[in-house]
């Protein structure tokens, strides 16, 4: 193995831990030697993630945490590092979608708005301040991460609200990359594509998603959560100790096709 991949003795963080992306980042995680925290709302996905964290051989918790909650996420970091010690690498990837919620933007309820920037921004605030402040009182540096989207970069005429969270994460991440490199904590964001998750399982096993997007994908299959592995392993590895600000697309070459 090379060396600056064996993750034995770090301890990382992974909100929206069990399922889909954020899943497939704690397992490859678990399977490097890290310790992983996974945080999520559903109790029930929480226990079989984690049982299957544990199943392979990771030493894991499981909290449940709505990241929109300030108080929630101040208490869960607080009771990951109780359980794990010192947060290594923290992965911002809880989000919610807002596929289907109007027929146009002009439509748009407020409501709707706040709700998924509620989570997907403000959510992102937290966690991202929680691990800052736990970095560099800790002083040994790390590594944050904020899963963002291709709507950050395309045209999402239906999510106007979804895309403006996912844009605002890689401003964030250039933000705090060159804000945080000081005290050796670099940050960076994943881009997914089409990605067969909880989340969008009704829109890419659809008739129409598989007619008119699945061909438009280079590698002609959808993405998965294990997919996420390798950049998790990577970005929490000392292997990545000199890169920060970046965006680090995995789509399977949609967008550039």
């Amino acid at each position: 193995m090379y060396q600056a991949f064996d993750l034995r003795g770090k301890t990382a963080i992974v909100t929206g831990g069990n399922s889909g992306i954020g899943l497939g980042m704690a397992e490859a995680l678990a399977q490097a030697g890290a310790a992983v925290g996974i945080w999520g709302t559903n109790e029930e996905k929480n226990r079989t993630a984690l049982a299957h964290l544990h199943a392979i051989g990771g030493k894991a918790v499981a909290l449940r945490c709505d990241v929109s909650d300030e108080a929630a996420v101040d208490h869960a970091f607080g009771e990951t590092v109780a359980a794990l010690g010192g947060i290594d690498a923290c992965f911002v990837n809880a989000g919610v979608s807002g596929r289907g919620a109007a027929a146009s933007f002009a439509e748009m309820t407020t409501e709707e708005w706040h709700r998924v920037l509620a989570v997907n921004l403000d959510g992102a605030f937290f966690t991202l301040r929680a691990a800052a402040r736990h970095m560099i009182g800790r002083g040994e540096g790390g590594s944050m991460a904020v899963t963002a989207s291709l709507a950050a970069l395309e045209g999402s005429p239906l999510s106007a609200h979804y895309a403006a969270s996912k844009g605002a994460m890689l401003s964030v991440m250039r933000a705090l990359a060159v804000g945080l490199a000081r005290h050796k904590i670099r940050v960076n964001a994943i881009v997914p594509g089409w990605i067969d998750t909880p989340m969008t399982e009704k829109a890419v096993h659809g008739d129409a998603f598989k007619t008119r997007v699945l061909p438009r994908v280079p590698a002609r299959r959808w993405g998965t959560g294990s997919d996420f592995g390798g950049i998790a392993v990577y970005l929490t590895s000392d292997a990545s100790n000199y890169h920060t600000g970046d965006t680090f697309v995995i789509d399977g070459g949609y967008a550039i096709f």
